[in-house]
């Protein structure tokens, strides 16, 4: 089973979700760090007018700082006609309209197509050290750029940016009587303002007036250090400068601060190009991580849906062994043996064939469905198995060998195993060549269920009588053996529990 499922894994390939087409997307739409909501809105307004110049897309809206709350950042949903009435899918037209959409200067575009916004690979880093997080950030992104598959790559920080920082002396600033605070409180007025009350213009409108530094004193070191602070002195209330006490220096900073567990973490977020899957490009982007370690004192952890794979995975996984786990219990309990049900459980794996050649052929990966559609088969398919052996033990008990046994089960119960098969792959098929919103999604548990229940039909036939007999030959002849008499022939009459019988 392993060998001829194997060369079809990658073909078949894998992720999360697999392709849907639900006649919609969302973009995402940045303009550099610090743009004003105006060039925001004028940026977002352009990419609106380019998703709105394809007839298939029936209307299209923004917003602007919704999310985020941030000025230079917003999104773009796009709704296309139903899919009867175009010719192009969901991730084609997201694909010609990215293309359009990063044409226009000072935007940084991202689509999403599944269930959720955010990004599909997330490579988490983790530090203390904020600068040299920064750095390999960095150099982890130029790393990612380069993988096939990948697009839409970004960091979660959007990268550094400058800014001005204000390193205090705390000793001067004792000696002074300055807390830190008391020099925070300075500078807030001086970069965000302070209101300073009302004024009524001429033509009787009320406007909010706001004080703070002219930009050019808000953007040079230099002129920043003149700021004025007042201190209680031993005197009474005194002015200095804020260089008495700390020093203004320009430098470069992240434009978005995050921490997850308490550390500082700057995330590489890319999201998987059309044409491949997610599973093939985590396998690339691995193998760039294992040529290029990160240095000592920063971590990296899988996020997106990278993350949400694997945690849904196991818990299939799991449900998938507990429930092969119980029906071997059953079937213990069933034909009050443990070696026959080792036999009927022999075709559980052999469904896996068909599953790898249905995804193959419906053009499906390994997803969520078609794993679901894997637990449906387990149940499905050693139903062939119980009731071949189960009417081969009911002959054997009459006197049968249990070759003959399995040659007249076969023949009768061929018929009902047949109808059962036939009945199943008839009521997937729609599931498999439906079309429509949400088809695409519903394909692969079609295909895993109709490709798994052929083949594990046909193979049940042939290798579960088989397995069965060598299990009976084993049993006759470790009973034999211990009751110190020879083992019988194939052809030898047996009883029901694979003893030979003895005349009296």
């Amino acid at each position: 089973t392993m060998i001829a499922v194997a060369p079809a894994s990658p073909k078949v390939g894998g992720g999360f979700f697999g392709e849907d087409d639900s006649s919609e997307f969302q973009m995402s739409v940045k303009t550099p760090p610090g743009s004003s909501l105006a060039l925001t809105q004028a940026r977002i307004e352009r990419v609106v007018a380019v998703a709105r110049s394809h007839p298939e897309v029936a209307y299209a809206y923004s917003t602007v700082s919704s999310t985020t709350g941030a000025v230079d950042e917003g999104s773009v949903y796009v709704r296309l006609v139903p899919i009867a009435e175009r010719e192009k899918s969901q991730l084609d037209m997201a694909e010609i309209v990215r293309a359009e959409a990063v044409q226009i200067p000072g935007v940084e575009v991202s689509v999403a197509t599944g269930f959720d916004a955010a990004k599909q690979i997330q490579l988490q880093l983790r530090g203390r050290d904020s600068e040299q997080l920064a750095e390999e950030a960095d150099a982890l992104l130029t790393r990612i750029r380069e993988v096939p598959g990948t697009t839409d790559v970004g960091l979660s920080t959007r990268g550094r940016r400058p800014e001005l920082a204000v390193d205090v002396d705390r000793d001067a600033a004792l000696q002074r009587g300055v807390a830190v605070a008391d020099i925070a409180f300075s500078l807030r007025p001086a970069f965000a303002g302070i209101d300073a009350g009302d004024w009524v213009d001429p033509d009787g409108e009320t406007r909010d007036v706001t004080v703070r530094y002219a930009p050019e004193y808000r953007q040079d070191a230099e002129a920043l250090q003149d700021l004025p602070l007042r201190v209680q002195g031993p005197g009474g209330p005194t002015t200095i400068s804020l260089r008495e006490v700390a020093v203004a220096r320009e430098g470069l900073g992240p434009a978005v601060i995050q921490h997850l567990d308490g550390d500082p973490v700057v995330s590489v977020e890319a999201n998987v190009a059309q044409g491949y899957d997610l599973n093939t490009v985590l396998a690339s982007i691995d193998g760039v991580m294992a040529a290029n370690p990160l240095p000592e004192g920063v971590q990296v952890n899988q996020g997106g849906e990278a993350e949400d794979q694997a945690e849904v995975f196991t818990s299939l996984l799991t449900a998938l062994l507990s429930g092969i786990l119980l029906m071997y219990l059953i079937l213990v309990l069933q034909f009050n043996s443990f070696l026959d049900p080792l036999a009927i459980l022999v075709s559980l794996p052999l469904s896996l064939i068909g599953v790898m050649l249905g995804l193959l052929i419906a053009g499906s990966t390994i997803n969520i469905m078609s794993m679901i559609g894997v637990i449906l088969l387990m149940g499905i398919v050693a139903k062939n198995a119980i009731l071949l052996i189960d009417f081969a033990k009911e002959l054997q008990g009459r006197g049968m060998s249990a070759r003959d046994a399995l040659i007249e089960a076969g023949g009768i119960r061929l018929r009902p195993i047949l109808m059962t098969t036939f009945a199943l792959v008839a009521g997937m098929i729609p599931i498999a060549i439906g079309s429509g919103e949400g088809a695409l999604f519903r394909r692969p548990l079609g295909a895993a269920v109709i490709g798994g229940t052929i083949t594990s039909t046909i193979l049940t036939l042939i290798v579960v009588p088989t397995v069965y007999e060598i299990f009976d030959t084993m049993r006759a002849r470790l009973s034999a053996r211990l009751r110190g008499v020879a083992a019988p022939a194939h052809d030898a009459p047996t009883t029901g529990d694979g003893g030979a019988v003895v005349p009296a």
